[in-house]
């Protein structure tokens, strides 16, 4: 497969490439990632309720459970009430996860270990920004280009943006769950565009997936990045 822009950070992305209307950034993966693993997290919190387990196996499993899993969207479902959608959607990857290595029947009360661990990944402690993040933002601002996030994210991603410092860069957040369509679907991109008024060959989008990032966004029709940090 043939790809056009590939680079390893942000501060990669070359200065020939004619700077776009609008910047859509992916969040996790590409922003900011997870401090450690998941499986560590995870296995960290569990046994705060007398279950240990492999943080290699939670890991494992859990990213087994996650792509399996379908798209976090919510079609038809009112506003209101997406965030216990987002929260069950969750906990179900969870149980799954936990099911799959033979520890669900060791909690006393799953529900209550879910519940902090759920709403764990909204602090600080759980992520670290990426060191050409800052930079790379910090420039793109100077230069006057709006910039937008564009995610597959649930809607705690509004309180990780503020709480990593990041909210005050970015003039719309995109995210799949409040608009009922995830990447690659063409869908977010264009309600995303629509914020901005915006063409899709005057905006890039950069991610870290080449399937949801790259491949969605060139097939919306947008100048398609893709940020592969491996």
């Amino acid at each position: 497969m043939f790809v056009k822009h590939q680079y390893a950070t942000l501060l990669d992305i070359p200065s020939s490439l004619s700077l776009p209307k609008v910047i859509f950034l992916d969040a996790f993966g590409t922003l900011f990632g997870v401090r450690g693993s998941v499986g560590h997290i995870y296995s960290q919190i569990a046994s705060k309720y007398g279950v240990n387990c492999s943080p290699e196996l939670v890991n494992k499993y859990f990213y087994t459970a996650f792509k399996n899993s379908t798209p976090c969207v919510f079609p038809g479902v009112p506003t209101s009430d997406i965030p216990m959608c987002e929260y069950q959607w969750w906990r179900d990857i969870n149980r799954q996860t936990f099911t799959a290595i033979g520890a669900i029947e060791q909690f006393a009360d799953f529900e209550l270990f879910f519940k902090e661990l759920y709403w764990y990944f909204t602090t600080p402690a759980v992520w670290e920004i990426y060191p050409d993040t800052i930079a790379a933002l910090t420039n793109w601002q100077r230069s006057n280009v709006q910039l937008g996030i564009l995610s597959n994210f649930d809607s705690r991603l509004h309180t990780v943006l503020k709480v990593l410092d990041l909210d005050g860069y970015f003039s719309t957040v995109t995210i799949s769950t409040e608009v009922s369509a995830a990447k690659p679907n063409a869908e977010i991109f264009t309600a995303a565009l629509n914020k901005y008024q915006c063409l899709p060959q005057s905006a890039w989008h950069i991610g870290d997936s080449l399937e949801q990032d790259y491949l969605g966004a060139d097939n919306a029709g947008l100048t398609a990045i893709w940020l592969n940090r491996r």
